[in-house]
């Protein structure tokens, strides 16, 4: 049976500038750090996979020396770890409060997976429960329950690393050509080819300008009625138009991988 996986920050909805951004700034803020990540600045965080280890960024030597933080590794992880529980229940409230609304044709594509009995699947590295939280907001609570989430800690390497999809891989108990994926950034389009598996890009806030070479399909969006999606680039059979269909996912998932090409 053919798989359906998402990413969630970027794809599900458009989370990292006004959700996950602010949420870090509101921690730093409340534990007495002197960081506020300006969008631009942030930008350049989202190289970094995970949320704590873009924390960690923070902990050079003299950054640890001026503002009083612990100087053994076995303190900063703990340390690190209580910044990103505080951080994501300030995340989870963004969320709650409906400030990050999903990005368009997410609804419509899951309905028509689950009509056609596809299986479904979040595969990310933010932390679990903020994963959650984006997903019931955008699909809702009934259709969430039919998601496998793979999420947070449950791999150590963090995407361009293949593990988180690997992992999804081995727990659907599906073969890479079973399924495809759908992604917003370089790190976690890397992240899937490096898995054996077909992508399909929707480029978000953040990674409209990044190379997407590998992916069968660049998009802006899924597409909805009103919110008409545009093809950035087409390397598959497909035919979209405005509205990204099943049926267009599934001609990407049957194309040939393509791997990085000489420069």
């Amino acid at each position: 049976m053919p798989a359906l996986i998402f990413d969630c920050d970027g794809v599900l909805a458009d989370t990292e500038r006004d959700g996950h951004r602010p949420a870090f700034n509101q921690t730093f803020a409340e534990v007495g750090l002197p960081v506020r990540w300006s969008e631009e600045e942030y930008g350049e965080k989202l190289k970094i996979g995970g949320g704590k280890e873009r924390m960690g960024s923070l902990l050079t030597d003299e950054f640890v020396r001026q503002n009083g933080l612990p100087l053994d590794a076995e303190g900063q992880k703990e340390m690190l770890a209580d910044w990103h529980r505080r951080k994501t229940g300030r995340y989870k409230a963004i969320v709650r409060a409906g400030r990050l609304p999903a990005r368009s044709g997410i609804a419509r594509i899951v309905t028509e997976a689950m009509d056609a009995g596809w299986s479904l699947a979040v595969a990310s590295t933010s932390a679990e429960e903020s994963v959650r939280a984006v997903l019931k907001h955008a699909v809702g609570t009934t259709v969430a329950g039919r998601f496998a989430v793979f999420a947070g800690d449950a791999v150590t390497a963090k995407k361009p690393d293949p593990a988180i999809y690997q992992l999804a891989l081995r727990k659907l108990a599906i073969s890479p050509p079973e399924a495809i994926v759908i992604e917003d950034s370089r790190n976690g389009l890397l992240a899937a080819v490096a898995a054996g598996l077909r992508c399909v890009v929707t480029v978000s806030g953040y990674t409209m300008d990044e190379d997407m070479h590998e992916a069968v399909l660049v998009v802006t969006s899924l597409g909805d009625a009103g919110e008409p999606a545009r093809v950035l680039a087409n390397r598959g059979a497909a035919t979209p138009d405005e509205q990204i269909t099943l049926a267009d996912l599934d001609a990407c998932r049957t194309q040939p991988l393509l791997q990085k090409e000489a420069v």
